[in-house]
């Protein structure tokens, strides 16, 4: 079985090291990839770019999307992936600091699997990071993508 990759969303430096922070803190040791923008993001899933040659089927197990992305937002990024017949089916958690309450309502119509507000204090952070592992990494069963059914 592939080891499950996460693949973090984000631009901002400090959230990304709080992330990672808390995946270790909470012993979930998966690789994570990290792209800084949506654009690199779907060169990571679309392998291109720096990314060219990357095997597209193993793709990861959950992909933490911020919303709030130069360049393309977060849910440009969001339809992408949902209009990519590879990439469809695969797990998005939008992770997001935003509190307008139309952008969750926005995100599950346009295919998130999730929507979770980053709490300002490190410590609820972490537990949400840890309830976010727990979920997509060990208890979800993931489907088939169309990218693993066509190998």
């Amino acid at each position: 079985m592939d080891p499950k990759v996460v693949l973090l969303v984000e631009d901002n430096a400090d959230d990304e090291r709080l992330t990672l922070r808390a995946l270790r803190r909470n012993n979930i040791m998966n690789e994570v990839v990290v792209a800084c923008d949506g654009e690199e993001a779907l060169d990571y899933l679309f392998g291109r770019g720096r990314f060219e040659g990357r095997d597209t089927a193993a793709l990861p197990a959950v992909i933490l999307l911020d919303l709030n992305l130069p360049g393309m937002t977060g849910i440009e990024v969001l339809r992408a992936i949902r209009s990519n017949p590879a990439t469809r089916l695969t797990p998005v958690v939008v992770l997001t600091n935003s509190v307008d309450p139309d952008q969750a309502a926005l995100c599950i119509e346009h295919g998130a699997n999730s929507f979770v507000r980053k709490p300002s204090d490190p410590q609820a952070f972490s537990e949400v990071i840890l309830q976010i592992g727990l979920y997509w990494l060990l208890l979800n069963e993931p489907v088939p993508s169309a990218a693993q059914s066509l190998v």
